[in-house]
């Protein structure tokens, strides 16, 4: 819990600086293109986090990379700042947070979408716009599919869940016979 607001409060500063100079966009590709290189190159996150290390060395290896990438001055001030306050372990969790503040900034939503089948691209996009109508957001639709569904689809947006499978149906009938059986 402590991690999720941490996240959320220096993804917070960044937007805010991001609206006031208008670079919410430039800060959110660079924050992803740094946070997945950190992720991708294990050792290379271990150098910089490893407490066993010593801070001046970690943080000079964290400069030469940040040197290395092209990135706005306020990002590679934003780094170094994660980095003296204790913070670039969230960085992660800190991309996160931003990409969806800056989703909703910008009136968009994240969909998932859970079918059985393959669904034809002229039925996601129904679903997508029919989504967009509802929510008066523009949703960005990532597609699955799930053969244990059997059949019907499951939508999640944020904390809202659709599900319209066939599994969940016949989950559903169960419970119900189940409870006629013992009146």
């Amino acid at each position: 819990m402590k991690n999720l607001a941490i996240a959320r409060r220096y993804a917070k500063a960044l937007l805010l600086i991001g609206k006031e100079d208008g670079q919410t966009e430039t800060y959110r590709e660079e924050l992803a293109e740094f946070s997945e290189l950190i992720e991708k190159e294990t050792l290379l996150e271990q150098a910089i986090n490893n407490p066993l290390y010593n801070a001046a060395g970690r943080k000079k290896v964290l400069e030469t990379i940040i040197e290395k990438v092209a990135i706005s001055p306020i990002m590679k001030c934003f780094l170094i700042l994660l980095f003296e306050k204790g913070r670039f372990i969230h960085l992660g969790g800190i991309n996160d947070f931003y990409q969806k503040l800056a989703d909703e900034l910008k009136g968009i939503a994240r969909a998932s979408l859970v079918s059985a089948t393959e669904l034809s691209s002229e039925t996601v996009e129904k679903i997508r716009k029919t989504l967009s109508e509802k929510t008066a957001k523009d949703i960005i639709l990532e597609v699955e599919q799930d053969p244990s569904l059997i059949g019907g689809i499951v939508t999640r947006i944020g904390d809202l869940v659709l599900d319209g499978s066939i599994k969940t149906q016949l989950l559903n009938m169960r419970e119900s016979l189940k409870k006629g059986e013992g009146v």
